[in-house]
């Protein structure tokens, strides 16, 4: 008997400042057949505010295939829309 355990990403793009909505599949197989499958979801967004500062998103911790997702959408237009977006509404 031989257990393994594998793990898959899917990844969503959603609205206007590309929030990136990840499902990481956790595969559990036994001699090849598959015996268990969970998810896992999280949203990962362009830009992060701590201390009154905007800084990119860390991704570092991500997928490889994930972070290729993010680069790819997280542009600077996008970044400065999310930014200008989420401190109007600080200010409701």
């Amino acid at each position: 008997m031989a257990l393994t355990k594998t793990f898959e990403y899917d990844c969503d793009i959603r609205g206007e400042h590309k929030h990136v909505q990840v499902r990481k599949a956790t595969i559990v197989k036994d001699d090849g057949v598959e015996i268990s499958r969970t998810y896992h979801r999280h949203v990962l967004h362009c830009r992060d505010k701590s201390s009154g500062s905007w800084a990119d998103t860390n991704i570092s911790g991500e997928d490889t295939t994930v972070q290729a997702v993010c680069n790819a959408v997280w542009t600077s237009d996008v970044k400065t829309a999310y930014e200008t977006f989420m401190d109007a509404q600080e200010s409701l």
